[in-house]
C-alpha cells in the first residue's frame, strides 16, 4: 500500500473558532490520537442517500485507518467510497474525510490482523479476502485513505485542517 504524503496544515473556516491567525496543531497531535484511540465512528451513505453511522475498532497502518465491519457500511462503501471517521472524543476531535477501499490482498490483511490483534487483544485471522473472528463468517476490511483531517484541542483551541496533496 502506498504511504501517505506529508499533510499540509491550514486554518479551517469554522463557526465559533478563532480567526485565521490562530495557532495550528502539528500533524503528530492528530496522528497520535488516531493511533491511540480505541473506538472510532464511521459515517457512510446508503444508495438511497440516507446516512449510516457505526462505531468500529480500527488501526492506523500504512496509507490510512483500517477497520472491518459487518454493518451496512460493507455495502455502502463499494457503491460510494466517501467516508468520515473520528475517534469518539468530542472535546479533542480528529475527523478524517476520505475514501474507503476494500483490502483483499493476503500481505496487507496479515499486517492488519497483527496490528488489530495486538491493539485489542483479539484473535482475528485473515481468511478469504477478509477477516474471521472465529465464527467462520468472513468480514471485509477497509482502508480509509484520508483526503482531509480536521482537529482541535479542548475549547476549540488551535483548529487545524491537514490536507493530503494528491489525495
Amino acid at each position: 500500500m502506498d504511504p501517505l504524503p506529508a499533510p499540509v496544515a491550514e486554518t479551517p473556516v469554522m463557526f465559533g473558532a478563532p480567526g485565521p491567525a490562530g495557532e495550528l496543531l502539528p500533524w503528530e497531535w492528530a496522528y497520535g490520537r488516531l493511533v491511540a484511540s480505541r473506538t472510532y465512528w464511521i459515517a457512510t451513505t446508503r444508495p438511497d442517500g440516507s446516512p449510516h453511522t457505526r462505531p468500529v475498532w480500527a488501526v492506523w497502518l500504512e496509507g490510512g485507518l483500517w477497520f472491518s465491519t459487518g454493518s451496512v457500511a460493507r455495502r455502502n462503501l463499494p457503491a460510494n467510497p466517501e467516508i468520515t471517521v473520528h475517534p469518539d472524543d468530542g472535546d479533542r476531535p480528529v475527523i478524517v474525510e476520505g475514501t474507503g477501499e476494500r483490502v483483499v490482498e493476503a500481505g496487507p490483511l496479515d499486517r492488519f490482523v497483527a496490528a488489530y490483534n495486538a491493539k485489542y487483544a483479539w484473535d482475528l485471522t485473515a481468511a478469504d479476502g477478509g477477516v474471521d473472528v472465529g465464527s467462520g463468517v468472513v468480514g471485509p476490511v477497509f482502508r480509509v485513505r484520508p483526503r482531509r483531517v480536521f482537529g482541535w484541542d479542548t475549547g476549540m483551541r488551535a483548529p487545524t485542517r491537514w490536507r493530503f496533496p494528491g489525495a
